[in-house]
């Protein structure tokens, strides 16, 4: 079987992840934005790896962008994100982000890492606003990821875990 890894990491994570499938499968590895559709095609297999930034998953326009062409092959998202796996919450991020052309597509959550340093003053600036919003939350009324955010704070974190690839790779079977 041929397989590609294609993945948008912004921050390190996704692309830790990608090279650990990379390693495991002998997978081609490759950014989404260098990838070209006439490449990928010629793949059995594609993986397609992206953090998670405000509830959708990087780098999903290359499959959007080329669906058609991939609809004969195996076809598996994985992404990753700085909060805790919590079932209700990532399959309302995979039915947001896989619908229309990519609805049933396999979807898959590792978690990622957190370093605020890092992070473009954008973001950074939008997750200290996002912070003192939950923070004046009652702590019983926080939802996971929120606690996640608060608990991280302005300390780098990395919760990157090859074990999370187990189902990633279980699919690929």
């Amino acid at each position: 079987m041929k397989g590609i890894i294609l993945y948008t990491s912004r921050y390190g994570a996704t692309k830790r992840y990608a090279e650990w499938l990379a390693e495991e499968t002998g997978f081609a590895c490759i950014e989404t934005g260098k990838a070209k559709i006439e490449d990928v095609k010629r793949y059995d297999t594609i993986l397609l790896g992206g953090g998670i930034y405000a509830s959708g998953i990087a780098g999903l326009s290359f499959l959007k962008k080329n669906g058609a062409q991939l609809r004969e092959k195996k076809v598996i998202v994985f992404c990753d994100g700085a909060s805790p796996y919590e079932e209700t919450v990532f399959r309302q991020i995979a039915a947001h982000n896989l619908k229309g052309s990519l609805a049933g597509l396999p979807c898959f959550y590792c978690r990622g890492a957190w370093d605020p340093e890092a992070m473009s003053l954008a973001d950074r600036t939008l997750c200290r606003m996002l912070r003192k919003a939950v923070a004046k939350k009652k702590p019983e009324d926080r939802a996971i990821w929120e606690k996640a955010l608060l608990e991280a704070g302005d300390q780098k974190h990395d919760w990157t875990d090859r074990a999370y690839l187990a189902p990633v790779l279980e699919a690929i079977k």
